[in-house]
């Protein structure tokens, strides 16, 4: 009996230090503003506002252009320059690890050094393969594939949608990040309603 009052009292007096800990911690949190390692996250409305049907069925439904596709033949077109997502902005690609494969879509080596570009296991459809999205809003941009042999620094092809980019030439402005969305507007808006409620 005495070893569990004891031990109430210890969980008790840790559990006024955590709490005492996290009201000292200061109020004010990082606003809900775009920066580089902010995640977009949108409505499904705000998406459709904002991309044409086609880029809207390729970067949020995980859809696939046609190859050889007029906007591939614009791609082909495109000098030296970097590759950004559609959807928010965030740099994916360079020219410079651009090459052609001959599969019809949009071809690099490798990502630029934004690393903007994330990787992960797609089991879809019965195949086994790498779907490549953005790191920053999640968007389909296509698959990645090892081994295939072509002549490149890393032997990858990252077979990318062009509805999934927007290229900026070298003389050009980059784009500017685009807004974080309302759904995560209204979570930051939730979180500080929160805290103001702990207060």
């Amino acid at each position: 009996m005495k070893l569990l009052s004891s031990l109430s009292l210890f969980l008790a007096a840790v559990t006024l230090i955590v709490h005492a800990e996290d009201k000292a911690q200061p109020t004010t949190k990082t606003p809900a503003v775009e920066t580089k390692t902010s995640k977009v996250v949108k409505t499904d409305e705000e998406w459709r506002k904002e991309l044409t049907p086609e880029q809207y069925r390729v970067t949020r439904t995980a859809g696939t252009e046609r190859p050889f596709g007029e906007a591939y033949e614009k791609f082909n077109a495109e000098g030296e320059g970097t590759y950004y997502c559609v959807c928010c902005g965030a740099e994916l690609f360079t020219s410079h690890e651009k090459f052609h494969s001959g599969c019809g879509w949009p071809s690099f080596y490798d990502s630029s050094k934004a690393k903007g570009v994330q990787e992960r296991v797609d089991d879809s459809g019965g195949m086994h393969r790498i779907e490549v999205t953005c790191k920053r809003c999640d968007a389909h941009l296509g698959h990645v594939f090892e081994g295939e042999g072509f002549n490149t620094p890393t032997n990858r092809r990252f077979c990318i949608n062009a509805a999934a980019l927007k290229f900026v030439g070298a003389k050009d402005a980059k784009p500017e990040l685009k807004e974080l969305g309302q759904a995560k507007k209204d979570a930051a808006a939730i979180r500080k309603a929160d805290e103001e409620k702990l207060k």
